[in-house]
């Protein structure tokens, strides 16, 4: 003997492998899937990359800033920057351009 289904047993099935269908499709895809998770990580590892540019070139010139201030004065540096910001060249030098 055979036995049928229910309609309600039918539409209880139907709606329960929707509801599955559905919350699988928002775990993959929804804005907090897997693949919104995989794009943050990137997007963050490109940040921490930039920060860390950042923070290089910040004590790149806070050095420079030591440097050529009153408490420490470095003449070498000094004289780079006044040859390269007011174009002087000393009397035994040779420029090739």
């Amino acid at each position: 003997m055979t036995q049928r289904l229910s309609i309600s047993a039918l539409i209880f099935f139907i709606v329960m492998i929707l509801l599955g269908v559905y919350f699988a499709y928002a775990a993959v895809q929804g804005p907090s899937g897997i693949l919104r998770r995989v794009q943050l990580q990137a997007e963050t590892q490109e940040l921490i990359q930039q920060r860390d540019r950042l923070q290089a070139e910040v004590d790149r010139m806070r050095n420079l800033t030591r440097r050529l201030s009153d408490e420490y004065l470095d003449l070498d540096l000094l004289d780079e920057r006044a040859r390269d910001v007011l174009g002087l060249v000393r009397a035994d030098e040779i420029i090739i351009r």
